[in-house]
């Protein structure tokens, strides 16, 4: 499991960004990939699973710090 920020989330059309912490790197995310619901600036822990487009973050939870 990799740790991170919501960078960014549009609850209206099911989508965002959430950035891992280690690398900073960014990882598109979709409300399918949802466990909990989550806002921007929410630390979460994700997978990351190939997607159409590049790298998805999925299984994203929120951290249970």
């Amino acid at each position: 499991m990799k740790e991170g920020t919501v960078k960014f989330f549009n609850q209206a059309k099911g989508f965002g960004f959430v950035k891992e912490t280690e690398t900073e790197q960014e990882f598109f995310v979709h409300i399918s990939g949802l466990v909990d619901e989550v806002r921007e600036n929410d630390q979460v822990t994700f997978e990351v699973q190939q997607g159409r487009k590049g790298l998805n973050a999925v299984n994203v939870r929120l951290s249970s710090n």
